[in-house]
């Protein structure tokens, strides 16, 4: 079975991320970069899939800049089969509606049966790419997927939704973007990670549409204010005192 997986680049979730002084973006220096968590689950989906199936291809597929090309080479040791990457500059902006435009034009026309993708990436958190593509390529589109179960051209996906879970049938080809629990992603092997050396990975230079949507500046969070300790040995009061605090001061209650 072919299938093809989203990847996106991304901070590593212990890096410390620090603002640019100016507010146009993050400093990268000194910033691991890994794959984002939830297209890892993608990948490990898309091998589970090919493995069951005992014949495909899995390919990764990402828009970034030139780093981003390690984090295909660990798709590629993990088990799939090549990569592409549609390189854009380190600091070249993209909204989500042109970097799906610009996947699409690339996944379109290709015997894909499964597109997987993670549910949203982490650093920006927009949950958008998924449904774009597969808006823009025709095809449906399952989210918050963790479960998918495939039988000849169609699927049945278990997906997350507020206090539950919904099963739905999908028509095959179609994108499923994964969530936590679909399955736990493989550790890329030792003879996996020399084999991944002399895998295909496709480069192409990438001009993007122009965004639709600007980020005008980034800011840090607020500082935490302070905390206060209740002093005194009569419980009763420091409770009295803790609760109006809460009300008249946190106003949490």
């Amino acid at each position: 079975m072919n299938s093809a997986v989203i990847l996106k680049q991304v901070p590593d979730t212990e890096a410390l991320i620090k603002v640019k002084p100016d507010g146009t973006g993050i400093v990268k220096e000194g910033v691991k970069f890994v794959i984002n968590p939830y297209d890892e689950f993608g990948v490990e989906e898309a091998l589970k899939k090919k493995e069951a199936a005992g014949s495909g291809e899995v390919t990764i597929v990402s828009i970034g800049p030139d780093r981003s090309v390690e984090s295909i080479r660990t798709a590629l040791a993990m088990g799939a089969d090549k990569g592409v990457l549609l390189k854009i500059g380190e600091d070249e902006y993209s909204d989500a509606l042109a970097t799906a435009k610009a996947l699409a034009e690339e996944l379109k026309g290709k015997d894909y049966k499964i597109i997987f993708c993670g549910k949203q990436a982490i650093d920006d958190d927009m949950a958008q790419i998924g449904p774009m593509v597969a808006e823009l390529m025709g095809l449906p589109c399952v989210t918050v997927v963790t479960k998918v179960d495939v039988s000849g051209d169609k699927a049945v996906c278990s997906r997350e939704i507020e206090g539950g879970k919904e099963i739905v049938e999908v028509a095959l080809p179609a994108v499923i973007s994964c969530q936590k629990g679909l399955n736990e992603p493989r550790y890329a092997s030792l003879p996996g990670i020399m084999k991944a050396k002399k895998k295909p990975l496709d480069i192409k230079d990438t001009k993007l549409d122009a965004p639709k949507a600007t980020i005008d500046k980034w800011e840090n969070p607020p500082q935490r204010a302070a905390g206060r300790i209740i002093e005194g040995d009569d419980a009763a009061a420091k409770a009295a005192a803790l609760v109006k605090a809460l009300r008249q001061e946190a106003k949490v209650i």
